[in-house]
């Protein structure tokens, strides 16, 4: 298939340019009609080009399929009365939510059924569900847009009638611990103007009248526009906790769950630069935080002590001291101890520590809870009981499904409850991983994963490159079954662990964000290179690919090195960036600037327009370029990646396409359906295949 020019003369970018508007700052007007037209006329040519491959793309999507187990259930949870699962049909996007008495297991009743709810919505998402002290009644949170703009709902089980509470609140519920037959608290948040959770609401929900815009109190407001508002409630299910937050700052104050209407009480003020989390046993509660160096300690306060004395008093007590070579990344408080995650740095690799505590400080045992195989992802799943000493791990790496075990914490001993079913023609035996080191522009080693057929690992492929590195967020290893049919037609799938993510602990973050921003460019280029330079890809035949943060990582690595790569994927990507942190009124800009900075400050300002992708574009030869962006997105503006590709496709001196497609229908996330997701992800990997030549 013969690529087109960018900049034909019908293109929409040449019929749409304004000479008045070179920047294209127009698209921004969302109620325009040229917009509409714009954005319908870019779909209309990504269609036009890309159906040659339509049936590449439904032979992958087919295959995607056939290698499912379409008909799924979830791990049973046994709470107090009820245990409770989740079932979705072969042929169904969503699931319906079962439970069966603890004492009549042989008696299930489907109690919240999501198809039902999603009936007749392009787009339906759940933000959270939240049961009742007594498991009687459910709250959840529902998005019928993709804007992240919540309705809250309330139905009393199994098949009470729905009952509308709030609209245009946040995704997240907590219940008290204050039920009575008559009714029991339950806290939310509100936005502000930017879409920014400031304050959180306690409403008392009358069981025998429910009211739509119940009467709801509020128990807190944050003013500073940095600072996000969130609630949850300790696995003691003693205390409520109340976080405030910027992206490196933290605040943290506790309300007796049981009496929701006491004012709270601090437990951790707020000081510029440090992060904390806390939770709770009887007698103390527990905190991370880094203050006392920048990888975390974990210290320990009696909760007597705080309220006789109050937090500017008591004094906290180091259990687990600052360490050079790892990173404390949380803490999970039972009433035998506490389970720690700690990340190595050395090892970019994170492992669960099991501290059993005599007491309120005294560790009588400390070790760590196995690992299958190094690397792989292993986190602890719900344990909704305070005093279980069983609990489910949840295990996965690059060539390994997702298996979920319970783990007896006192016998050691490890009972498989379920493996993701895989079927086809290339097992997870078939594969094979590997993990070695970039050497940066700066001489930092930058840990690259990779993984292919096994039998052929040890000979240069076409491969794709994935990355992200921002916020301190991990690319632990994971499985896709619909990376294997990538995988099955020999292409390797590489992920370059940059400066920005979490992967080497916290100062592998602190080195890719603000003034190190850099770093990441350099860290994904470095990657790129080193997958030559060892023989794993071939020159000329990789495919960058980076979603949100990381389509910014991408973006910039094309427009510096576009023969780096032979084409790109950008799905949803931040890529305005200076015009965006420029912008306090949308959302997510003012709790960005600890992340990107805050450009009327002249030297960020300088920093941002050196590497925003929109920014930077030049007349150069640049690869074939896929660009998504949602209609409904409020994380990353649909103009973001629509002003990219009018760029890019005015400045392209190559033959290679640039493509624009924006759902019209989602949000940041894109489909919420399973399998238009599924559709979606065959166009993508359709489009890949083809710019590494791999379409027969």
């Amino acid at each position: 298939m013969k690529a087109q020019p960018g900049m034909r003369k019908d293109s929409p970018v040449a019929r749409y340019y304004r000479a008045d508007d070179p920047q294209w700052h127009w698209l921004e007007q969302r109620e325009a009609s040229e917009v509409d037209a714009f954005l319908t006329a870019a779909n209309e040519e990504h269609e036009r080009w890309f159906r040659p491959l339509a049936g590449l793309a439904d032979t992958l999507y087919q295959e995607n399929l056939a290698r499912r187990e379409l008909a799924v259930k979830s791990l049973e949870t046994a709470l107090d009365v009820f245990t409770f699962w989740s079932e979705t049909g072969e042929d169904d996007d969503y699931p319906r939510w079962w439970r069966a008495p603890l004492d009549n297991p042989g008696a299930p009743e489907c109690f919240f059924d999501v198809v039902a709810r999603a009936e007749g919505h392009a787009f339906f998402e759940i933000g959270d569900m939240a049961l009742t002290p007594d498991e009687q009644w459910l709250a959840w949170t529902e998005d019928t847009q993709g804007d992240e703009r919540y309705t809250l709902w309330l139905k009393a089980l199994p098949n009470g009638e729905p009952h509308k509470l709030a609209s245009d609140i946040g995704p997240a519920l907590c219940w008290a611990e204050d039920q009575t037959p008559r009714g029991a608290t339950l806290l939310f948040t509100r936005f502000d103007a930017t879409q920014r959770p400031d304050s959180l609401w306690r409403c008392a929900v009358d069981f025998a009248k429910p009211q739509q815009d119940a009467p709801a109190t509020l128990v807190l407001r944050e003013d500073d526009a940095e600072f996000w508002l969130g609630v949850g409630k300790t696995r003691s299910k003693a205390w409520l906790l109340i976080e405030t937050s910027a992206k490196d700052t933290s605040e943290i104050l506790a309300v007796p769950a049981d009496a929701p209407a006491t004012p709270p009480t601090l437990l951790h003020r707020r000081v510029k630069g440090v992060e904390a989390s806390i939770d709770h046993r009887p007698g103390a509660f527990y905190r991370l935080q880094n203050q006392a160096g920048p990888h975390f300690a974990l210290d320990v306060l009696d909760e007597n002590a705080l309220i006789d004395e109050g937090v500017e008093s008591a004094e906290w007590q180091t259990l687990l001291a600052h360490r050079i070579d790892q990173t404390l990344e949380g803490v999970d408080a039972f009433a035998w101890g506490l389970i720690v995650a700690e990340r190595d740095h050395h090892q970019a690799q994170t492992r669960l520590r099991r501290l059993v505590l005599e007491g309120n400080g005294v560790v009588t045992s400390d070790e760590m809870i196995e690992l299958v195989e190094l690397p792989c992802s292993q986190l602890m799943e719900d344990a909704p009981h305070f005093d279980t000493t069983v609990v489910h791990l949840r295990e996965e790496s690059f060539t390994r499904p997702a298996s979920w075990y319970a783990l007896d914490l006192d016998s050691g001993e490890r009972t498989l409850l379920k493996t993701l079913a895989v079927h086809g023609s290339l097992n997870p035996e078939q594969l094979a991983s590997r993990l070695f080191w970039a050497t940066a522009s700066d001489g930092e080693r930058v840990p690259v994963s990779i993984v292919a057929r096994a039998d052929l690992i040890d000979a240069p492929m076409p491969t794709l490159i994935y990355g992200y590195g921002a916020y301190g967020e991990p690319l632990d290893p994971w499985f896709s079954i619909a990376r294997l049919s990538l995988l099955e037609r020999g292409v390797a799938f590489a992920v370059a662990h940059v400066r920005g993510g979490g992967e080497r602990g916290e100062p592998w973050y602190l080195d890719g964000k603000m003034a190190h921003k850099e770093n990441s460019f350099t860290d994904f280029l470095a990657a790129r290179q080193a997958l030559v330079d060892q023989g794993a890809s071939i020159e000329g035949r990789i495919v960058a690919c980076g979603a949100s943060a990381g389509g910014l990582l991408v973006g910039t690595c094309i427009n510096r090195a576009p023969e780096a790569f032979c084409a790109a994927v950008l799905d949803v990507p931040f890529l305005d960036v200076l015009r965006t942190m420029q912008n306090p009124e949308l959302p997510l800009t003012t709790a960005e600037y600890s992340e990107w900075g805050n450009p009327a400050e002249p030297e960020v300002y300088a920093r941002i327009q050196g590497y925003s992708p929109v920014d930077n574009v030049t007349p150069q030869a640049y690869p074939a370029l896929w660009i998504e962006g949602s209609w409904f997105d409020t994380r990353v503006s649909y103009w973001e990646p629509a002003k990219f590709y009018a760029h890019v496709s005015k400045a392209q001196q190559a033959d290679a396409p640039v493509l624009l497609y924006t759902d019209r229908e989602s949000g940041h996330g894109g489909a919420s359906g399973r399998f238009k997701a599924w559709k979606d992800g065959a166009r993508q990997d359709a489009f890949i295949l083809w710019a590494l030549g791999l379409t027969e």
